[in-house]
Order: structure tokens, then sequence, then C-alpha cells
């Protein structure tokens, strides 16, 4: 085992790794920018470097100035979380080249997942289903416009090099075909330094399927069940849960072995997630994307497994076995998540930087809330909005929405505006109560609507 990792994160996700390093016995090294230096993560951290400026680029992406800490402090191994350099095999290569301990993939698996275009590729030609589109990155409007004739209306674009629904969008007609492709490309190409973007058929009456796996060293693979993550605000996730409504015992044997193929086609070891579209309307699935590191969302899978997954990250990266077989994984009850952060949700979900002046996190059995915020603490301007996850278990669907709608109403983050307003409303929804929403619920239950309606009402 490690006896120092550093964590090239913050937030919530570093100070749950400087948690479980602790735990493991490791002592743990915080990075932080400037903005950060009061921030719990680096309060508890056995170590605290500074990045200095708060710009991403300067600090928290400066892979040259991470390297050098980790080396300067005596790190063997580096902890990415999610975001940031999370996904990017240059980090990768640059921790193998200073033999540094990634814990994640190797480049080499990293290299085959991206672009994402590629990942496509490989899956079709060894018959994993993906959705009808264009198996090649397109750099021409051209090329798209007769290419999307042929598969017809509506589409979707995807940057290939992003992650995270960043850049996505989706097409009805020629016009907003070209409006799109020029999004994905200039998205695209400042976010991620990759221009060319593809196209895959829209499948509007669909859910978001992903399933977790772990991988180690010697070649033993599991997948953990599945999770939904279908409310979305512009691609991006704000409720999930575990399992799915849509998911039977054959059907999740089904998915998740393919999941467990695909790991293997990366040659990957440590977490991956593996994700579907799910069409209500024919049954089928079809292959998404991969996503080389854990996911925000992953919680509500160690909740209804009782698999602690960062740990698991840790000691598959130290060279451990798992340690259990697929038999071996039998889930239970129910799962929710949701993701509370710093937007106002009356005001488009506008950024909602500030210094929180009262936290009261929700307690009760089944409650669980990951956080990296405390009363007096001032939540920067420059990055994600992610404040707390908040999660729920029941022994079924209907009591773990039951304790969220409890916990809801319990917490208090005073200071700042949340979205728990927009939790709230979309938990209230019968459509998100019968678990037939879909990756348009937000949009066609008008839940931002019905937001505005309280205010009025209120």
């Amino acid at each position: 085992m490690f006896s120092k990792i550093l964590i090239a994160n913050r937030g919530e996700i570093a100070f749950r790794a400087v948690r479980e390093c602790q735990e493991l016995g490791i002592s743990s090294v915080a990075i932080y920018s400037e903005v950060d230096a009061e921030a719990l993560f680096v309060k508890h951290a056995d170590e605290a470097y500074s990045l200095g400026e708060p710009k991403a680029t300067s600090s928290y992406l400066n892979i040259e100035k991470i390297i050098n800490i980790a080396k300067r402090c005596g790190a063997e191994a580096v902890y990415p979380g999610y975001g940031f350099l999370a996904e990017n095999p240059k980090f990768v290569e640059a921790c193998e080249q200073n033999n540094l301990k990634f814990i994640g993939p190797p480049s080499e698996s990293m290299h085959r997942a991206k672009p994402k275009h590629r990942a496509r590729q490989l899956m079709k030609i060894s018959g994993i289903p993906v959705a009808p589109g264009i198996d090649e990155a397109i750099n021409n409007t051209s090329e798209a416009i007769k290419a999307v004739n042929d598969i017809g209306y509506p589409v979707i674009v995807k940057p290939s090099g992003a992650g995270g629904g960043i850049g996505m969008k989706v097409a009805n007609n020629s016009e907003e075909l070209m409006e799109a492709m020029k999004y994905a490309e200039s998205i695209g190409n400042s976010a991620f330094g990759i221009s060319a973007f593809y196209i895959e058929k829209y499948i509007p009456r669909a859910k978001h399927i992903e399933f977790q796996v772990l991988a180690d060293e010697k070649g033993n693979v599991v997948y953990l069940g599945e999770r939904e993550c279908s409310v979305q605000r512009r691609y991006q996730k704000l409720i999930e849960e575990a399992p799915s409504v849509v998911m039977t015992p054959e059907l999740r044997k089904e998915m998740g072995e393919v999941a467990v193929q695909v790991a293997k086609l990366l040659k990957y070891v440590n977490a991956l997630t593996v994700e579907f579209i799910f069409s209500l309307d024919s049954g089928e699935y079809f292959f998404s994307e991969v996503n080389t590191r854990l996911q925000v969302e992953h919680p509500i899978t160690e909740l209804i497994t009782g698999i602690n997954l960062v740990k698991e990250q840790i000691r598959i990266a130290a060279g451990e076995e798992l340690g259990y077989a697929q038999d071996d994984i039998q889930p239970r009850g129910w799962a929710i998540e949701c993701r509370i952060n710093a937007e106002d949700p009356f005001q488009g979900f506008l950024p909602s930087p500030g210094k929180v002046t009262s936290y009261q996190p929700p307690g009760g059995f089944g409650v669980r809330t990951d956080n990296g915020i405390y009363a007096g603490y001032t939540v920067p301007f420059y990055y994600d909005s992610l404040l707390v996850k908040l999660l729920t278990w029941g022994r079924n669907r209907n009591e773990a929405i039951s304790c969220l709608r409890q916990a809801l109403d319990e917490f208090v983050i005073e200071g700042i505006k949340t979205n728990i307003p927009f939790h709230k409303v979309a938990l209230e929804d019968e459509i998100f109560q019968r678990g037939d929403y879909t990756t348009r619920f937000i949009e066609e239950r008008e839940i931002i609507k019905k937001l505005q309606q309280c205010i009025k009402i209120g």
C-alpha cells in the first residue's frame, strides 16, 4: 500500500479522498489555489501546497506544477477524482514518466477511449450496439449535411474530445445542424483542444443508464449494477438513482456483461463508467461513451452495494486484487442523489458564489451528505458550482424518495443561493415519482415553469 498520495482535485471529492486515505493509514497531500486556502480538504489534509492564482489553467490544470509538488513532497501516487485532469492522457503520461502511480487507468487505456468517436468505432467493430450515426470525426459542414440526410433528423452533435455533456446540441433541421456544429467545434476547441465532432441519431424518449465497472491488474473485471442519470439540464446531471426502474435482472446481466466487455476492449484497470442510451419506445440500448474515471454520482452505487469505490480505486492502484467475483455482488434497496449546486434556480441557474453564513445538513437513517463546505466558507467564482451531494437510501424507491424529500426540507444553506428548490419541485412531479421520466424530463414536465410558480405562490 502507498504511504503518501497527492490529491489532484478540490471540493467535496478532494475532502472525500483525504478521509479515505487517512482511514487506510495513508498520508494525504492537498494542492490548492489561493481562493481555496480555507477549504475543508486543505484543512484536513496531512500536507497542503499552494498552486497560486485561482485560474484553473494556472492551478488545478497545471500539470507541471502538480507533478513538481508530488515529487517534492515524496508522494508515491496521485488521486485525480473527476473533472480537471482526471481524463487527460497527458497527465497520466506525466505521472508514468515521473514514477508516480496514477490512481486510474493507464495512459494506453485512455488513448483507446479518446477521442470519443474512436471509442464508438471500437465498440461497433466489436459488435457492441451503438446508435446510428457517423463513425468518423467530422471537420466540414458539407460532409456532415450529407451524412445526416442518410441518418434522418433529429440528430445530436457531440465534440470528439468533450465529456460530461459539454458542447452537445440536438438538431431537428439543417439550420439547427449548422448551429450545433459551430457550437460543438467552438466548445471542443476551447475546452479540450479538439475541434472535431461526430453525429449520432437522437433518441427523444430515452433514459441515460450507466454501469459502474471495476477492473484490477490481474484481469478480474466486475460490474456493480447500473445508475440512472436521466434528470439533466443542458446534458448536466442533477438527480441520479440506482437501480433504474426500467431494469430487469435479465437486462441488467446483459448490459453489465457488455460493460465488462468494454473494459476488456480498453485493457482497462481501475474504475470505469460505461454509459448507454436506453430507448423507451423500442427497448433497445446503445453504447454512448465511456468515462475513464469515477463519476460524481458514484456514491449511490456505494449505498446499494456496500463497496467503497474510492478505497477500491486506491487498492487496485496499489496492485491488490478485487477480492470478490461477480456473483458476490448483490445490490439491495434503492439510492437517490441530488447535486446541490451554488446556483440560483429562479434566475436561470446563474452561479451564486459568496460566503456561506449558515450550514446545517440533514440527518437520520439512510441520509448521507458528501460535502466540502461549512458555515463561514466562501464559495469561489472560478470553479464548478457543486457544493454537496445529498443522498438517501431506502428499502425501495418510494422510501428513498420520501427520505430525500424530508432531507431537502431539513437542509439549511444560507448566504448563497442553491438549487434545493429545484430538487423539491422535481421530486414532487408525478412522472418522476412513477419513474417514467426521460432525459427530456425538465423540458417536458416544465419543471422550471413550476419553479417560477412557486415564487408567485410564496
